[in-house]
């Protein structure tokens, strides 16, 4: 098992990548798993994981296999980002597959191939939904380039060429700000893109990685929040406030320009905040594949690396006060 996703509809599901070697061949797929009825997480998180431990691993119960034979090598699986929505994305062998799993025998939707530049079946290398609009869109990284599928109308909407002078890596979409994403590849960088106006970036990050970068992700409370992991072994955190939801001086547009001081004049006005590099955490011996910000704590974060090591951390209190006040 490679790869896992957590229903959005209905907390207890939950669907799976495996791989399996029988007869000498290895096969891969993608499982749909439903947790005990008595076994629901509790917002703090505690009492659930108490409950859980004392179930046999054998009470998780199988649903479903999700089989396509456009499909030999799952790689990745995604839930569409509403709560009242039981759709799963499938990903492998260059075909991205909308399935719904509402009923027991989940029911493929739409089916869609990625071309790469010349026209032929791509590799996808990771995916992402869009949750704007309804999370009507998905886009892809395939090879150089990202692609972006309307799940409704089974067509391409948008596509980004040479997104990277190698391998992308990751997408993630700006989910405070329309039309904004995200891209990291092989090439060391970190891109900023208005999906509008592809041509070019509207920022980049370099400089900081010596490496791939295999994931970024935008805070999904404070865009300017961004966090990047890669094959250096570093997850790196920076300030995006320049093209973030959040600009300075946004939530205080009725206010002068200069405050008050103690003794009754005027102090200096305070200076926005600057993009660049907060900090780099390097508590990891191997590459780091994963990067995911909490969904529950603004300030939390997890990396994971190639060894399994899982390491959490926080933004430093500095950086979080200076957003909240």
């Amino acid at each position: 098992m490679w790869h896992i996703s957590s229903s959005y509809n209905d907390p207890t599901l939950f669907a799976t990548c495996y791989s399996s070697l029988q007869g000498g061949d290895l096969t891969t797929g993608c499982k749909l798993w439903k947790l005990p009825p008595d076994v629901v997480l509790s917002d703090e998180g505690v009492n659930g994981m108490d409950q859980l431990s004392q179930h046999s691993f054998g009470s998780i119960e199988e649903m479903a296999e999700i089989s396509s034979t456009e499909i030999s090598r799952t790689t990745q699986v995604q839930w569409k980002p509403l709560e009242d929505d039981a759709h799963l994305m499938v990903l492998g062998d260059g075909i991205v597959q909308l399935w719904d799993v509402v009923e027991e025998s989940p029911r493929l939707v739409s089916s869609f191939k990625v071309p790469d530049r010349k026209g032929h079946q791509g590799a996808i290398s990771n995916g992402r939904w869009n949750p704007h609009h309804g999370a009507r869109q998905f886009a892809v990284a395939c090879g150089q380039n990202v692609i972006g599928w309307d799940v409704r109308e089974n067509a391409s909407v948008f596509k980004m060429d040479s997104v990277h002078g190698q391998s992308v890596r990751d997408v993630d979409y700006n989910p405070n700000k329309q039309y904004h994403m995200l891209t990291c590849g092989d090439d060391c960088l970190v891109k900023f893109w208005d999906i509008r106006s592809p041509a070019s970036p509207i920022s980049v990050i370099e400089e900081e990685h010596s490496h791939w970068v295999w994931s970024a992700r935008f805070n999904p409370f404070h865009d300017q929040l961004v966090l990047s992991g890669g094959s250096d072994s570093r997850v790196i955190l920076y300030n995006k406030a320049s093209i973030s939801s959040e600009p300075y001086g946004q939530l205080n547009e009725g206010d002068d320009d200069e405050e008050a001081s103690d003794d009754g004049g005027l102090s200096e006005p305070k200076e926005p905040p600057k993009d660049g590099l907060i900090a780099i955490f390097e508590e990891h011996e191997d590459s780091v594949y994963c990067v995911e910000w909490s969904a529950a704590d603004p300030w939390s974060f997890a990396s994971l690396s190639y060894d399994g090591r899982v390491v959490i951390n926080k933004v430093p209190k500095k950086v979080k006060y200076d957003i909240l006040l």
